[in-house]
């Protein structure tokens, strides 16, 4: 194999899993270590890449961990987050939830409300919604989950379609999770179909809320999807006030509920 091709398909490796191991570029490429290392240090030379304990890495953030991983982590965080946006809603409201470990736990507390039209990409948010409801009786909200492509890894549709399916609603609010937070790039996610979607909702939204734990503070990802002066409130936890990016982020929108 031609050094050229095998830097393509180290790029390729590295694009798809964000940080790969040296071993794993030499059996997926079928050479030696010490070839794979030579290949390395020519496109670390170029900037693509950064080598890491054991392997190589994106230049670019790496991508958001599994939802699996992300459920499992920070849990009383978000729960109190979830639970301080609940009080921003009122029964008759219309609310945008993007999918994700955060709007998941948001999903369970809006279960304990009554009367609100729940419109979502994520299945495990539709599921939690539809747990809720009494066995035989009426829903205690109205849940739309939006079709489109699905990614069973981002337990979520995603795609052209679900962006026009969004783009039929008005919402009174849009309470999303991102990747990162910061004042200078907003929220943020590294994959382009979940920052459509979350693009999406917050335009078609007259009220659009970030829901981000203290781990997100500060953090900026690959795809903008609404600048600082879009936002209308931040909810967080307590820690967040800790964290260096969170005084400039206070100064930049308009409201900031620590839960």
């Amino acid at each position: 194999m031609l050094q050229e091709e095998r830097i393509l398909r180290i790029g390729t490796l590295i694009a798809k899993y964000g940080r790969v191991s040296t071993e794993r570029i030499a059996r997926d490429l079928g050479v030696s270590r010490e070839t794979v290392r030579r290949d390395i240090l020519q496109i670390e030379a170029l900037g693509q890449l950064r080598r890491v304990h054991g392997g190589v890495a994106a230049t670019h953030p790496e991508p958001e961990e599994p939802v699996s991983v992300r459920a499992r982590t920070n849990i009383k965080e978000k729960r109190a987050i979830a639970r301080a946006a609940l009080k921003l809603l009122q029964p008759g409201q219309t609310v945008f939830l993007d999918a994700g470990s955060t709007t998941t736990i948001m999903a369970e507390e809006l279960a304990s409300m009554n009367g609100l039209t729940i419109i979502t990409n994520g299945l495990n948010v539709a599921l939690k919604l539809a747990a809720a409801n009494e066995p035989g009786g009426a829903p205690r909200n109205t849940t739309i989950l939006l079709g489109g492509e699905l990614d069973a890894s981002l337990h979520a549709t995603y795609g052209e379609d679900t962006v026009n399916e969004i783009h039929r609603f008005r919402a009174d609010l849009a309470l999303l999770s991102p990747v990162g937070l910061s004042a200078r790039q907003g929220a943020t996610s590294f994959e382009h179909r979940e920052a459509a979607v979350a693009r999406a909702m917050a335009q078609q939204a007259q009220m659009l809320v970030i829901l981000a734990d203290h781990s997100k503070m500060g953090l900026s990802s690959r795809v903008s999807y609404a600048k600082t002066a879009t936002i209308n409130a931040i909810v967080t936890n307590a820690r967040s006030r800790s964290m260096p990016a969170f005084e400039e982020l206070a100064r930049t929108v308009t409201r900031v509920v620590i839960a």
